[in-house]
């Protein structure tokens, strides 16, 4: 399996220094394409569904939220194996998840209006429509009783940051946390991809056996996407919080769901776009 980060040797300068230019080290995010492959049990090999440029690391754990939070299954008793194996054309990296479904459960039809190719900035640009992307949640977040001190939810990003390990290396990782409603930090990932990120969160409570993550709080280190909402709500999470901006799409995506969505976390402010009832002050 490959490594989150690796070395590079580049030119540094500094204009303000003598000499202006020097070579030395430096940490970079890795990033490799990780091919997700789904059938059933049998001889018959396993069919390519999607492939996604990530970080390596938690690779199950990004396979299995990918699977979820794309409606394609619905618990851990859906999956019978999923295991991390070599490719044909690389055979000494592991970018290869071998998923085997349960009996009884509907294979993924893989067409060219549901192309599931994507990158590790965006998640569904490889997708035809609207429509091809929408998947309702089989968890109700409307109700879920959460609520949340304001003044709590900006100490978030600090505990977040706080906990990567990675971008301390590199300064270029996106992360997804999962909080308890003490702001307790339950789970950590990060990716190249925001996406990725959270799939991996979602992948880990799934094989937790922890979904719906009712009482819980996600909390991402970029922007709130329409994809970003979509994948929380497919986990049962009733308060996305972003330290960047919401799309218009993920403000009505979670005003339909009835999720809290916060964005522009920073310092002491912070923006309210859905379900404000949930905020303390």
């Amino acid at each position: 399996m490959g490594r989150a980060t690796d070395r590079r040797t580049v030119l540094r300068i500094d204009t303000a220094a003598q000499p202006a230019a020097r070579r030395r080290p430096d940490t970079l995010s890795a990033e490799e394409p990780l091919e997700i492959r789904v059938g059933r049990a049998g001889p018959d090999p396993r069919r390519p569904l999607a492939v996604t440029m990530r970080t390596p690391g938690d690779d199950l754990d990004l396979a299995m939220g990918f699977l979820l939070t794309e409606g394609l299954i619905g618990a851990t008793d859906d999956v019978v194996t999923a295991q991390l194996c070599a490719g044909t054309d690389t055979p000494n990296t592991y970018n290869v998840v071998d998923v085997v479904l349960a009996d009884g459960l509907p294979e993924p039809q893989t067409d060219p209006s549901r192309n599931f190719y994507t990158t590790s900035s965006c998640g569904v640009c490889g997708k035809a429509s609207i429509d091809a992307i929408r998947t309702r949640s089989r968890f109700a977040v409307d109700t879920d009783p959460l609520t949340v001190p304001a003044e709590l939810l900006t100490v978030l990003p600090d505990r977040l940051r706080a906990a990567q390990r990675a971008f301390e290396r590199t300064g270029g990782l996106h992360a997804a946390g999962l909080f308890t409603r003490d702001g307790d930090l339950v789970v950590l990932r990060e990716d190249v991809g925001r996406h990725n990120a959270v799939d991996k969160v979602v992948g880990w409570a799934l094989r937790e056996q922890r979904l719906p993550l009712r009482d819980h709080l996600l909390l991402v280190s970029g922007r709130a996407s329409f994809e970003l909402t979509q994948k929380a709500w497919m986990a049962g999470i009733p308060l996305l919080a972003a330290v960047s901006a919401p799309s218009t799409l993920a403000v009505d995506l979670a005003a339909e769901a009835g999720m809290t969505l916060v964005g522009f976390l920073r310092g002491t402010t912070m923006n309210v776009y859905t379900r404000p009832d949930r905020i303390t002050t």
